[in-house]
Order: structure tokens, then C-alpha cells, then sequence
């Protein structure tokens, strides 16, 4: 039975009971005739009523003779002494009941009507707590309806994402102008999917199509979906959707779409098993194929875990667009901070290209992170602007962790953290396509980090050489090289450059194919670029013997990066003396205050490798921490 029909029956009950009611009242008014109590008495001294009936505060009887058409009578009972005064006096007196319908009706109703606000005040505030909301609107929709003036955001409050903007704007003049986009025969794209690890700013673009649009805006979690009560979450699902219909043209927003639409396959983790989330997902599946795009209703969707969605649901016909976003690089880091730095009061000595160098890596919401902290750290010391320096020390904030100067270090182990400190930087000088040095500290920060040495790359790469690799590894053990020519034995401080030093000689020889014996091929899939390793890793198809051959490429790898380290380290050991002096003298030195830290120039190999090019691990990388 529909919402309609349940109404009307509703109403028809209502009207019933009222038309009972008005009948008795109709009938008694018909019937009975109210007298006076001193009319009552001389009818009674007139023998005209017969069956009267004494109540306490009421009589009632038959009249002898109907009058005026009426059998029956009522009155109100007085008391005898003031009846028989008024009496004597020849006057008509009537009495009270001291009764009051409207108020004995309020008596019983108004103490049931309080316990069932109070009861009903209790029940939702523990659905509250529970996530249930009000047992009616358990199947509503939790979906925030937004407006162009409460969003408050375009595409110009967007930076570093012009090619994502330049897809989302044919959404925009469909909207505005659906009529001309549609001349031709054809459709707005049924849904569109936006992907891309966290921060990257997948729900500001799309507010800021709602925005350019100048249309309702519905913005969801996927996570909202699904409840406790099995079918709670198709029903949500089909109230949004006709919630949308009737408010088109309008845009339906669903973030983290893989809370919703996971797969269903057996063979994933999480997936299968549970009634609710297939129905959930079920009845996404079924609305998608059910409204139409030229009604001027738009879905836009955003995940960051595309790998383990339904390939029901990402296939064409339901999301039709799969827009990907990326970290920003230089370029778009410098627009993202010129939109966060108009927000505070910056000095003038601070240079966004600066700024953006030394966050390679940083996300939108990473950027926007680091400007706040940099107000902060400006707010701290008393300051009237932000500098340069702010921005700096927010930088190592971010990336290493506050600094922990109550971690007192014994002399012995400020000498070690020293000389490994050091050992990274110096090789990092020495060796050709390896991001300068931009800091050495032995200012313990972070949860473990005694020390650390931060190299700033100088632009973006995309392409990384078999060389550079080897370059790469190589500054990661020259730590523990440092360490080992000194004090003539190694410590567990290199413990983290090993395992960074492995993975890099363990995807040379799995996934790049750069080494000779094993051939140009791959032997271990790409890893999930957003948020790790994927859940379904490829079975291994290749014979213990090469497994073998793999760990001791692995191995030598690594070992011909540490006997570099060595040899480097050992070429320079005056540098490596004084720069840990003055280290250990200032705590932080900088390429100004030890000039052997600057790079050495361009062109010198220490390995002889070829300069055959590869992809990197990563397109993007943090400003390294060793």
C-alpha cells in the first residue's frame, strides 16, 4: 500500500469518528430538554415527571407530557437552603455542575500527549547515538541539499586541476543549457567518477560544479547508506533519487563511493556475504539505469580505492566518465598556494615557486595544511607576518615530525646520529642526479627519528634512470657507511634506509627489468597508487630457481650501493670530520654553513651505468627525509 492510499484511509477514520460523535451530541440535543432547578421543583409540585434519576450533582427523568416536542429532562442540582431562599423571593435559579467538557478531555489527553513527547525525545536521542535517527525516517535519505549561495565555491576557488575542470565544465553548460548540448543527439554523461588519492581535492570540484551550475547540490557519504536494519540502505538510495527528481536539474555527489559499491566478487576481501550492502548496492544499480540524464540530473561519485569497486557499477552506462587527479605538480602547487596564502598575512620575502619546490609530493589539502601551520608557527613567536622561514620550518613540521629537544641523547649517541647524519648528506653531494641537500639535523623529531637529512629536488620527475636508482640507494646506506668507518661497527639507525634501499633494488629487478640475467620481464604487479597495495596480489608464476635469482639481485644491489657509500666516504673523510664537528657544535647546518654540501656538477658517474630510462616508482615524491 503506497503513502497516498494510507492518507486517505487516515482521513476517512477521522471523519468517521466525528460524524459519531456529532450524532450523539445531536441526539441528546434533540431529546433532552435542560431546565431550570426551580422549574424542575414546581413540575414536581405539578406532578408532570415520572423516572427521575438523583446523581450527585445531576437529575434526570421523562416528562409526564412531552414540551416543545421533547420527552426527557435534565437539571442541576442546588442546595436545598439556597433553593428554598431564592424561592421565597420568587426568583428562577438554574445550577452549576462546575464541569467543563473541553477541560475533563484536556485532564486525560494532555498527561498522555506529555509522556509521549518525553518517550519520543528519548527514543531519538539514543537513535541519535546509535546512527538510527527517528524510527519514521530510518529509510529517508541523509543526503545535505546545498544551493549555489551555500556552497559558495567555483571553479576559480579550484587551482591545479585545469584538466579535471575542463572535464567538469561540459557538466556545467549542459545544466545551464541543456537544450543546446543536445541539439545533436547527444547526453550528458550518466555519471561521472572522479579518482584520486586523498586530498587531492575530489568534493571541492565537485561543490564547484554545483556551484558554476547554479543548481541543487545533494552530497552524500557512501558510508550513509548502510545501517544496522536490512533494507534501510536501498530504501535511502531510492528516496535520493526521487528526492533529485524533484528538485532537477540537480547534481547527486556520493563520496567514498567504495564504502557502497564494493565488488561483490567471493574472492575479495570484504566482499560477498552481506545482504545489506549487496542490496544497497543493488538498488544504486537498478536508479542508474532508471533515470534519465536528459531530465538534468547528474551523478558524480568520488573514491580513492577504484580497484575495488563493482565493475557493474563502473561500467559505461552508469558511470560513463572516469576523471583521474593526480598530486599537483610545480606549476599547480604555486596556484593552490597563491588561493591558501590569501588567507593570512604573509611578508613579503615569501616566494610560492619557493615554497612549492620543496613540496613536491604535497597534496591539495597537504598544502593547504602547511599554510595554516605556518600561520601558526608565525602566531607563536609574536610575529606581524609569515615569512619565509615559517614556511620552512612547517615544511620539516610536516614531513619529520615536531621537534623533541626534552629527548636527551648520551654523547656517544649524538656522535653516531651525527656521523650517519652526515655520511647521507656527503654522499648526496657527491653523486649526480640526487636531490640536493637542503638540511642536516640531529634535532630529534617524530616518534623515532633522532636525525635527519632533507634533500630538496629542484623540479618534478617523472623519468628516473637506472643510474640515478643506483645513486638513490647509495645515499640511503651512507649512514650506516659513515658509522662503520668511524666507530668500526654499525648500529639498528639504519634500519629504515635499508628497507627504503631494498624496495628500490627489489622493483629495479621485479618491475623495471634492469637486470640482465632476468630478462625484460615483470615478475611482481604494479602496487595500488592511492592508498598501498592492492587487495588481490598476482599469484606467482615463475619457478623457485628465478625467486632465487631475484633475492640475490636484491641482495647485490643493495650490497654494490653500500661498498659506494664506502668508497665515497672514504674519498672524502676530512669533509666527514669537520661537517659532523660543526654539526654537532650547531645541531642543523644548511649547504651555507658547510660548503662541501653543495652538489657536486652534473655529468660525474661513480657506477658507469647506462643512462637507459625508466618510470619512476613514483611520479612524486616527499622531500626526502634519511
Amino acid at each position: 500500500m503506497d503513502k497516498k492510499n494510507k492518507l486517505n484511509l487516515t482521513y476517512m477514520a477521522v471523519a468517521l469518528g466525528l460524524l459519531l460523535l456529532f450524532q450523539v451530541y445531536w441526539a441528546n440535543y434533540n431529546e433532552i430538554e435542560p431546565v431550570p432547578y426551580s422549574r424542575y421543583q414546581q413540575l414536581l409540585r405539578e406532578n408532570q415527571l415520572t423516572n427521575v434519576v438523583v446523581g450527585p450533582s445531576q437529575i434526570r427523568g421523562e416528562f409526564k407530557t412531552p414540551q416543545d416536542g421533547k420527552k426527557y429532562f435534565a437539571t442541576t442540582r442546588v442546595d436545598p437552603a439556597v433553593a428554598t431562599e431564592l424561592e421565597k423571593q420568587g426568583i428562577e435559579f438554574s445550577g452549576s455542575s462546575g464541569q467543563n467538557i473541553f477541560r475533563d478531555i484536556a485532564s486525560w489527553v494532555l498527561p498522555i500527549f506529555i509522556f509521549f513527547a518525553i518517550w519520543a525525545f528519548f527514543i531519538r536521542r539514543m537513535g541519535d547515538k546509535q546512527g538510527i535517527g527517528g524510527l519514521m525516517s530510518v529509510g529517508k535519505s541523509r543526503a545535505k541539499i546545498y544551493v549555489e549561495k551555500v556552497t559558495g565555491v567555483g571553479f576559480e576557488d579550484v587551482a591545479g586541476a585545469d584538466e579535471a575542470k575542463g572535464e567538469l565544465m561540459e557538466i556545467v553548460n549542459f545544466l545551464k543549457d541543456p537544450d543546446h548540448y543536445g541539439r545533436l543527439g547527444a547526453r550528458v554523461p550518466k555519471g561521472i567518477l572522479l579518482v584520486g588519492p586523498p586530498g587531492i581535492g575530489k568534493t571541492l570540484l565537485a561543490r564547484a560544479v554545483a556551484g558554476e551550475a547554479g543548481v541543487p547540490f545533494f552530497s552524500i557519504s557512501g558510508s550513509e547508506f548502510v545501517e544496522m536494519f536490512v533494507g534501510v540502505g536501498a530504501a535511502r538510495v531510492r528516496d535520493l533519487f526521487e528526492q533529485a527528481r524533484k528538485m532537477k536539474p540537480c547534481i547527486i555527489f556520493i563520496d567514498e563511493l567504495d564504502s557502497l559499491g564494493r565488488s561483490r566478487a567471493a574472492g575479495m576481501a570484504g566482499g560477498g556475504g552481506n545482504d545489506e550492502k549487496e542490496q544497497t548496492l543493488n538498488q544504486l544499480l537498478a536508479e542508474l539505469d532508471g533515470f534519465d540524464p536528459r531530465e538534468g540530473i547528474v551523478l558524480l561519485a568520488a573514491t580513492n580505492r577504484p580497484e575495488i569497486l563493482d565493475p557493474a557499477l563502473t561500467r559505461a552506462g552508469r558511470f560513463d566518465r572516469q576523471i583521474a587527479l593526480d598530486r599537483p605538480d610545480k606549476n599547480a602547487r604555486i596556484a593552490i598556494l597563491g588561493v591558501h596564502i590569501k588567507r593570512i598575512k604573509a611578508a613579503k620575502d615569501v616566494d610560492l615557486e619557493q615554497v612549492a619546490g620543496i613540496t613536491p609530493g604535497f597534496s591539495g589539502a597537504d598544502l593547504a595544511n602547511l599554510v595554516n601551520e605556518a600561520a601558526l608557527g608565525a602566531t607563536r613567536r609574536g610575529a606581524e607576518h609569515v615569512t619565509m622561514d615559517d614556511f620552512t620550518r612547517a615544511v620539516e613540521r610536516l614531513v619529520a615530525g615536531i621537534e623533541k629537544r626534552s629527548r636527551v641523547l648520551s654523547k656517544k649517541e649524538r656522535e653516531v646520529v651525527a656521523h650517519h647524519e652526515m655520511g647521507h648528506a656527503l654522499v648526496a653531494s657527491a653523486l649526480p642526479g640526487v636531490d640536493p641537500v637542503h638540511k642536516v639535523s640531529i634535532i630529534p623529531r617524530g616518534i623515532g627519528a633522532l636525525g635527519y637529512t632533507m634533500q630538496r629536488p629542484t623540479e618534478d620527475r617523472f623519468v628516473i634512470q637506472r643510474g640515478e636508482l643506483i645513486n638513490r640507494m647509495t645515499v640511503l646506506m651512507g649512514g650506516r657507511a659513515a658509522e662503520e668507518i668511524i666507530f668500526g661497527e654499525i648500529s639498528t639507525g639504519a634500519a629504515d634506509d635499508i628497507d627504503r634501499a631494498t624496495d628500490i633494488a627489489r622493483q629495479m629487478v621485479t618491475r623495471f627489468g634492469m637486470i640482465e640475467g632476468l630478462g625484460q620481464r615483470v615478475y611482481e604487479p604494479q602496487r595500488q597508487a592511492f592508498l598501498g597495495e592492492g587487495l588481490i596480489g598476482k599469484p606467482k608464476d615463475y619457478s623457485d630457481q628465478t625467486n632465487r635469482e631475484i633475492d640475490l639481485a636484491v641482495k647485490k644491489l643493495v650490497d654494490d650501493a653500500y661498498a659506494n657509500a664506502k668508497k665515497t666516504l672514504n674519498g672524502r673523510r676530512k669533509d666527514l670530520d669537520e661537517g659532523t664537528a660543526l654539526l654537532l657544535a650547531k645541531e642543523t647546518i644548511t649547504p651555507d654553513d658547510f660548503p662541501p654540501l653543495v652538489n657536486i656538477a652534473p655529468g660525474q658517474k661513480l657506477d658507469g651505468s647506462s643512462p637507459d630510462e625508466v618510470l619512476a616508482p613514483e611520479a612524486e615524491h616527499a622531500p626526502t627525509l634519511s
